[in-house]
This record gives structure tokens, C-alpha cells and sequence, in this order.
């Protein structure tokens, strides 16, 4: 018989990638993850999300510096605001339920809240009681567009000179 020449296997040439052992710490993590209850990253997340509230509450940035503690490096070696300066302060004013404010700090902030709070409440119904609740479902592209106009408007908001000082606060 006759062979045929060439390389053992017929193409596309299988191909077994092979998975580094996890760390101690992260076998540990795998471990505990597989041990916890389903409400627990939820419940995990939203401890987050409450230490985060409790800071702004209590921090008001809305009246301090960028000398204040902690400090924004941002704000501190350049003197511009970040977008996390602008969020912070938007977020103490949608906390105490003033919109218009809040928007003026940080508009694209105020704009994403309401699709985040929906997007966490889907997930973690979702994971700690199995409900079916709709997902939010945003394409590639229009999470590239929200972030480059993210990124125009945190660019914008620091030019000195009209018509771009409405967007600075």
C-alpha cells in the first residue's frame, strides 16, 4: 500500500492546551467558591456597593478639596477632574434625590445608573433565587460608543472656554 506523505494528523491539527495549576490562594478561592451558597456573591456585591453608599454619605464630596482625604491623584497632580471626581459628587446628589444636580456634575454618570441598577438586580435575582428576569443584553458596539462618549465628555468637561464650561463644575 501506498501512504500518503505528510503529517501524522489531518488538518486542522489537534490541538490540547494545557491549563497552568491554580495558585494556593486562587485553589483556595475555587475551594471556597464551590463551598458558598448561591445569594452569596450577590449578598458580596452588594456589601460593595453599600460600603462605596456609606462613603459618599458620609465623605460629602460634594464640598471638598483636592486636598481632601482621601485624596483624587488626579484632581491633586493635575488639577483636572476625573471622571471618578464628577461620579462621586453625582452620586451624593442622586442620593439625596437632586437629578438636576447630579446630572450637571456627571451626566454620562446619571445616564448609566438606572442600566447598571437594572443590570445588577436581573443578575442577582438571577443567581441567589434562580428567577428568570429578563438581562439586559447591550452589543459590543454600543458599549464602545457609551465608553468613547465617556471618555469625549470627561475631555470636554476640563477645556477652560466656551462653550465647553457648562460641562465644568
Amino acid at each position: 500500500m501506498h501512504e500518503q506523505p505528510g503529517p501524522a494528523h489531518p488538518y486542522p491539527y489537534p490541538y490540547r492546551y494545557e491549563y497552568a495549576p491554580p495558585s494556593r490562594f486562587a485553589a483556595f478561592v475555587l475551594r471556597q467558591y464551590a463551598r458558598a451558597p448561591r445569594w452569596a456573591a450577590p449578598l458580596a456585591a452588594l456589601t460593595c456597593m453599600a460600603g462605596g453608599t456609606a462613603y459618599v454619605l458620609i465623605s460629602n464630596p460634594v464640598d471638598a478639596g483636592a486636598e481632601a482625604m482621601p485624596t483624587c491623584l488626579v484632581k491633586l497632580t493635575t488639577g483636572f477632574d476625573c471622571p471618578g471626581c464628577g461620579g462621586t459628587r453625582a452620586a451624593w446628589y442622586l442620593l439625596h434625590g437632586d437629578l438636576p444636580a447630579a446630572a450637571r456634575h456627571h451626566l454620562m454618570f446619571v445616564f448609566a445608573v438606572p442600566f447598571l441598577a437594572y443590570a445588577f438586580a436581573a443578575w442577582a435575582a438571577r443567581q441567589a433565587f434562580g428567577w428568570k428576569v429578563p438581562q439586559l443584553r447591550v452589543s459590543p458596539v454600543a458599549v464602545g460608543v457609551f465608553l468613547a462618549a465617556w471618555g469625549v465628555f470627561s475631555v470636554l468637561r476640563n477645556l477652560p472656554w466656551a462653550p465647553f464650561t457648562w460641562f465644568f463644575v
